[in-house]
């Protein structure tokens, strides 16, 4: 921390949250020459937030690589997904809809040129999230959109955070960690700082769980304020009682996505401030979670990227209706499990699928990208066996089960809950009924349909769709099962913005003094996905609101 400023108590800009969308707005204003101060209730070490741990995967539309792999897109291409996905419904929706036709414009033009400037790269291939599988008309991507960056999530954060760094080396730029923030300062009906706790300093690794204990009090105050704070995917609690009824109960028991210090509680901070909170109920949780054999915070859990390919079961045995397929429909996916009673889900596989299909959410969990190793990306992705994160939850991981019949695997399976709930004669049931349809190139199956239309697309092929086979094939055994966990992640609503990241109240005026951005603002504008994520838009909905609310407060100051 640079001596010029570091026992001052006035900014031009406070920014409270040091993850991805703050060090973006951070950076814009440092380099406009501004004095700004950012505070952040973790250490340092944890600066770049949730970001640091993604896979970072970005939405981008008609991009060099997806035209390098054969797909044809386009905006207005994109932009009916994107509505189709959203469904926006609402009264409140209509910041979130000029949000997203904001970012998906941003998405087809100059994000990636901007994303080049800052130093980022992109792998040669794209994936294909959110498949949908309904209509034309319905949720999901309709053509592969998620491009991975080439150093995973460290390598989107680290341009900023290098910025933000410079900043600190000019003077002009001032991280305090462990600074809690308790209340928005209102003075004349603008924001005019904040008040909070100093926490008591530890020593810990990213991300590790910390001690909330007070040791002291701050107070701050400048032009502008920013709410960049991040979500409540690691509040239980808050998720359980923000919790949509169309979803049905929420579940008992479920595995978070991301650390504990996402709590939430500058949301209710800002609506304490006169701010308005919209779409709480909107959520983005995964359904292919696993408990995490290695875990950095606590109930850590991880998410299966999966390939088309696992046979789905329900808690009691039963198969899930189409489209409900592995990648295909997460929320509509999330909505069928909570009817069926139980909160947990299987998978049921090979070997041969799992080598070829499974990938893990996190940076941590693809060395070889984060890593940016070429030689190491081709060994993991393209050579024999599981890539080595894989094949150590094989190993260590308690929600698999290896099997080489199927009254053995089910066996297995009923020993990881309470009490046995699955009947093996519906299981093989299922199992030959999936399987009969892998003796052909034709099938009325409409999984195994998609697989074959997977298949087409050539990065799919090589990477991350298996040959189609009997999962009771001895030679692409053993078979597998695989226990999955409602994963929380990421909320979809949040504080009310216009398309500048200015905080708007109840009735829709504008708050002085008031930003806020990434997932804090649903991501812009209280809810840029409306109700359904086309994936690669939460980081990419960081860095546009970031960077929206960074020059907008240059402009004002």
């Amino acid at each position: 921390m640079s001596a010029l400023h570091s026992s001052s108590t006035h900014a031009d800009a406070i920014i409270v949250g040091g993850g991805l969308s703050g060090l973006v707005a951070a950076a814009e204003l440092a380099d406009a020459g501004r004095h700004v101060i950012v505070v952040d209730q973790e250490p340092e070490v944890s600066l770049g937030g949730q970001a640091f741990w993604s896979l970072g995967g970005l939405f981008l539309v008609d991009s060099p690589e997806q035209r390098r792999c054969g797909i044809n897109d386009s905006l207005d291409l994109a932009m009916r997904d994107w509505m189709d996905t959203a469904t926006f419904d609402r009264p409140e929706d209509e910041w979130p809809r000029k949000w997203a036709e904001a970012y998906v414009n941003f998405a087809a033009g100059e994000k990636r040129e901007w994303l080049r400037e800052q130093g980022i790269k992109l792998m040669p291939t794209v994936g294909w999230a959110e498949r949908g599988g309904l209509v034309d008309t319905g949720p999901g991507n309709s053509v592969p959109r998620f491009h991975v960056t080439w150093g995973t999530g460290p390598g989107v954060v680290e341009p900023f955070e290098r910025r933000v760094r410079e900043g600190v080396t000019r003077g002009n730029v001032e991280l305090r960690f462990r600074h809690q923030v308790d209340e928005l300062i209102v003075s004349g009906g603008a924001v005019t700082g904040v008040r909070g706790s100093l926490l008591k300093p530890v020593t810990v690794q990213r991300s590790e769980d910390t001690t909330r204990e007070v040791v002291g009090d701050f107070e701050l105050t400048a032009s502008v304020v920013i709410v960049a704070s991040g979500g409540i995917g690691g509040n239980l609690e808050l998720v359980k009682q923000n919790w949509p009824e169309r979803l049905g109960a929420p579940p008992e028991h479920m595995v978070a996505g991301v650390p504990a210090h996402v709590d939430g509680r500058m949301l209710a901070i800002t609506e304490q401030a006169g701010g308005s909170i919209i779409n709480p109920d909107r959520m983005w949780h995964y359904v292919e979670g696993l408990h995490n054999w290695a875990p950095i915070w606590g109930n850590h859990g991880i998410r299966i990227l999966p390939g088309p390919s696992s046979l789905w079961l329900d808690g009691g045995g039963k198969r899930l209706p189409a489209p409900n397929f592995p990648g295909f429909d997460t929320l509509g996916t999330l909505e069928h499990l909570r009817t069926t009673g139980h909160d947990h889900s299987w998978f049921i596989l090979t070997q041969s699928i799992i080598e070829k299909e499974f990938a893990l959410s996190g940076s941590e969990q693809n060395p070889d990208i984060t890593g940016r190793s070429v030689r190491a990306v081709v060994k993991s992705r393209l050579g024999k066996g599981a890539p080595v994160p894989v094949a150590k939850f094989q190993e260590h991981g308690a929600d698999f089960v290896h099997a080489t019949s199927i009254d053995e695997l089910v066996k297995g399976m009923n020993a990881l809950t309470d009490t046995p709930l699955l009947d093996v004669e519906v299981v093989r049931e299922a199992i030959a009924a999936r399987d009969s349809q892998m003796d052909n190139a034709f099938s009325k199956d409409a999984q195994s349909i998609a697989i074959t239309t997977a298949r087409k697309y050539t990065p799919d092929k090589l990477q991350r769709v298996a040959a189609p086979h009997r999962i009771t094939d001895p030679d692409a055994g053993p078979m597998i099962a695989v226990k999955l966990t409602i994963l929380t992640r990421k909320s979809l609503g949040g504080i009310h913005t216009d398309l500048e990241s200015r905080v708007l109240d109840a009735s829709g005026s504008v708050i002085p003094g008031l930003y806020a951005v990434g997932e804090a603002a649903g991501f812009g504008g209280g809810g840029v996905h409306g109700y359904r994520a086309l994936e690669g838009t939460f980081l990419g909905g960081c860095l546009f609101s970031g960077r929206a609310a960074g020059r907008s407060a240059v402009a004002a100051l």
